[in-house]
């Protein structure tokens, strides 16, 4: 419960929201997170077998097995939308924006990012060589000297991920060949794997 709430409710209110999104699906091996993902409004909900629900196991076995769920009972799709419940926080409308940048862009997937800060950009990180000093990430052999000089540079926020079935069934991949993509807003941004990023998320509820 996150602020009184289930914290999958966050990411099927936010798909219920959108007006590109034709269907809701909850995929998980806990009936009891099935029925409350149902009851906030899912309109379907899949249990998934154990197998598929390790902490190894992959993401895209797992959307495969929905699609195959959902498939038998007659559903196809263009394209997955995927929303990890992690990332509860998107503000009204971002989902549309982004499932209506993902066909103009005729990309094969789209994900939402955000700003790498400057001091972590790739092209002043660093690798170790075999010869045990260091080599810029990026493989440059002159590293960039002034902040202002360095190009954008982003990373995966996990709030989005859109991609054509085409290319998860042809390519087996979640990206494909081109990605397109769109900033979130960095203010709603809290990614939750610890107990401190609860705390985050707990803290932002007076602001969202």
């Amino acid at each position: 419960m996150l602020g009184g709430i289930p914290l999958i409710a966050y990411s099927v209110r936010s798909a219920l929201e959108a007006s590109l999104i034709s269907d809701i699906a909850v995929s998980s091996d806990c009936q009891d997170i099935l029925d409350v993902a149902s009851v906030a409004g899912a309109h379907h909900v899949i249990l998934r077998p154990e197998a598929l629900a390790q902490d190894s196991t992959p993401t895209l076995p797992v959307i495969f097995h929905a699609l195959d769920v959902l498939a038998a009972d007659g559903h196809q799709y263009d394209a997955v939308c995927l929303l990890q419940p992690t990332t509860p926080f998107r503000p009204s409308g971002f989902i549309d924006v982004c499932v209506e940048r993902f066909i103009h862009s005729k990309a094969d997937s789209l994900i939402s990012v955000l700003p790498v800060p400057h001091e972590y950009n790739p092209h002043w990180t660093f690798e170790p060589g075999p010869d045990g000093l260091l080599k810029i990430a990026t493989g440059e052999e002159q590293i960039i000297p002034r902040r202002q000089e360095l190009p954008p540079a982003y990373f995966r926020d996990g709030s989005i991920y859109i991609t054509s079935v085409s290319v998860l069934q042809q390519q087996k991949s979640l990206y494909g060949k081109s990605v397109a993509y769109i900033q979130s807003d960095a203010s709603r941004y809290v990614n939750i794997d610890t107990m401190e990023d609860w705390q985050k998320a707990e803290n932002m509820l007076c602001v969202v």
